[in-house]
């Protein structure tokens, strides 16, 4: 897909890779960009900053409603929908009963919600796009982060489902699986002797949300179901699949060179 004279919608835009997709959008020209976040202030200042073709919305991903909502824009149908919120837990055992609940509803409902909103009314155009963020741990886990491993992997496999049953039908899907990037989420663990944090600053270099963001046009044009910012997650997806058995070895020794 190129992204030239589409309408796009883009949650979790207020900051990190969301501001850098709905920027990038913008400057490859969509016809339209719905910058929605949870924080309000932040969405309409990154409308702001695009300028007349982008259009700020609070919304809360994990109600159905508000996201079915998106689907609505002042640019006309949306062409690409790119459910990019996402919450972390930094947490394992421990992670509470209302942690589990508040990240499988933003990282999981919130892409069959956006899937819901969005795919009966592109089928009717004559196709459309889905670009899931779903994070390098959707496919590799995420030590430290009981949660976020396992919802960003029903994440990946819902997309999945998504593109197996409605690719006939003209819809694209991709999940953007970076490492880590330069986030405010990230940057809240600068210097942090927790395990998740210290597992990212070890896996790879950390990227820019633009960078991030390059990948990602690359990655629609090409229509790639697999967008990799870091090509190494590449080889450790290859790797994982060659010998789980090695891989988790590989994992567990990884995990405790890490800890303390």
């Amino acid at each position: 897909m190129r992204v030239r004279d589409k309408v796009v919608v883009v949650t979790g835009a207020a900051g990190g890779i969301g501001r850098a997709l709905a920027r990038r959008f913008a400057a490859e020209g969509a016809a339209g960009v719905v910058v929605a976040d949870l924080d309000e202030a932040g969405a309409a200042a990154v409308a702001e900053e695009i300028g007349s073709r982008a259009v700020p919305v609070h919304v809360d991903v994990s109600s159905e409603e508000q996201v079915a909502g998106l689907a609505d824009t002042p640019f006309g149908p949306v062409d690409l929908f790119c459910s990019n919120a996402g919450i972390s837990a930094a947490h394992g055992l421990d992670a509470s009963e209302q942690e589990w609940r508040d990240l499988h509803a933003v990282n999981v409902m919130a892409h069959v919600y956006a899937a819901r909103a969005v795919i009966p009314a592109m089928i009717d155009r004559g196709g459309g796009y889905l670009l899931n963020t779903c994070s390098a741990a959707g496919l590799l886990s995420c030590p430290g982060d009981a949660p976020y491993a396992v919802t960003k992997a029903a994440a990946v496999a819902f997309a999945e489902w998504v593109a197996i049953h409605y690719a006939p039908k003209g819809i694209k899907v991709s999940v953007l699986c970076p490492l880590g990037v330069r986030t405010a989420m990230l940057e809240k663990g600068l210097g942090s002797d927790h395990l998740a944090f210290k597992a990212v600053y070890a896996s790879g270099p950390i990227l820019d949300p633009a960078d991030v963001a390059t990948s990602v046009i690359d990655g629609l044009d090409a229509e790639r179901f697999h967008i990799f910012p870091h090509p190494e997650v590449a080889e450790f997806v290859h790797l994982k699949a060659e010998d789980t058995d090695r891989w988790l070895a590989g994992m567990s020794d990884f995990v405790l060179s890490l800890e303390p």
